[in-house]
């Protein structure tokens, strides 16, 4: 049998060898606690649903994951990939930092814009006539990061919700990205919940359009108990509709039992929206799902890590 003395010294071995793996597995990383570095930036662009288009100031929340070299020096790194967020209707939320926090925990970048602050927007009734008039927002960002010193400009994608999602699904198709993009283009997109419906030729939505794509890959997810979709059937339809080289590039996810906004974690919520039950109008059920929403943040961070 051991002795007390002996036990006690077994225990501070015991203690010490754990300090020692613990201190030089977070030399290989950064301590828990430290934060991205996050600033709050701001560009130009034109709104051009004003006639004559006026220049506009959109603001957004910039999050560059740090990279450690010893416990106590902490650096960001060059060609950093980035990704910029776009939020739905009802102005940025809770998604936006939950996506956002598990990518910069995969070391990317990301940027979330408020499209409504810049336009003087206060609700979903005051928004745009369509989200064709927020590419030059989605695209400004592209143009900033692009700039950015520590960003790779060949490495940006775009994750959208709902009315964002629109806005990354025509930031996929050369139609919109030659008249809003320039030379630029995101290197991946993700659009969540984006109005599948409104790509079909019988659409009562006018201006948008999906296909002939950038060649971009691009990963839609959809709620069964979608109220705008009214399910699942509008997102396969739609990838079923493109070209057979284009179909590869689209990847689409459905969530069983999940609702419009299911990864929005905050109280549920009801709303009207002209565009909803395929757009004929009606109500739209907002209701979290936490499970779902995990799910398909995993989902959104294995597809950009492949992707960019």
């Amino acid at each position: 049998m051991l002795s007390k003395k002996m036990v006690i010294l077994l225990a501070y071995g015991f203690v010490f060898s754990f300090l020692q793996v613990s201190h030089a597995f977070e030399e290989k990383g950064c301590p828990v606690d430290w934060q991205p570095v996050i600033s709050f930036e701001e560009f130009q662009i034109l709104d051009i649903e004003q006639k004559p288009p006026e220049e506009i100031t959109v603001k957004g929340k910039l999050k560059l994951p740090v990279a450690c070299q010893s416990r106590k020096k902490r650096f960001i790194a060059k060609n950093l990939p980035a990704v910029v967020i776009l939020h739905g209707s009802a102005g940025v939320d809770s998604r936006g930092d939950f996506y956002a926090r598990a990518l910069n925990a995969a070391g990317i970048a990301t940027f979330e814009i408020d499209m409504w602050e810049a336009r003087g927007i206060n609700s979903a009734a005051d928004r745009p006539s369509l989200p064709f008039f927020n590419c030059p927002d989605a695209f400004g960002a592209l143009k900033f990061l692009s700039e950015h010193s520590n960003i790779d400009p060949d490495r940006i994608g775009v994750l959208g919700f709902s009315w964002g999602g629109v806005v990354t699904m025509a930031s996929a198709t050369k139609h919109y990205a030659a008249q809003f993009g320039g030379n630029l283009r995101f290197a991946a997109h993700v659009a969540h919940y984006p109005v599948c419906y409104a790509y079909s030729p019988d659409s009562s939505i006018p201006g948008l359009k999906f296909s002939d794509l950038t060649g971009s890959p691009l990963l839609i997810q959809i709620g069964e108990e979608d109220d705008y979709d009214n399910g699942s059937g509008p997102c396969f339809a739609l990838k079923d509709s493109l070209d057979s080289e284009e179909q590869p590039l689209l990847e689409v996810i459905a969530y069983e039992g999940a609702f419009h906004g299911w990864d929005r974690l905050e109280v549920p919520i009801k709303i009207m929206d002209s565009f909803s039950n395929l757009g004929r109008e009606g109500e739209v059920e907002i209701i979290p799902d936490v499970d779902q929403a995990y799910k398909s943040r995993r989902n959104v961070v294995r597809f950009f890590l492949q992707n960019l």
